[in-house]
């Protein structure tokens, strides 16, 4: 079972999260939520065929 941690190893944890997503920040997508989620639905029904 796993560890629990406590409320300062947390802190950190997500401090470090924060850091780390500073350094390296992802590119956002020209294409919207929906649009993904279409493309995605046309993809497995063609899988499905």
């Amino acid at each position: 079972m796993a560890e629990k941690l406590s409320k300062a190893q947390k802190k950190e944890m997500i401090q470090k999260a924060e850091e780390d997503r500073a350094k390296h920040p992802k590119a956002k997508s020209d294409i919207s939520g929906f649009e993904t989620i279409d493309k995605e639905s046309r993809k497995l029904e063609k899988e499905n065929q």
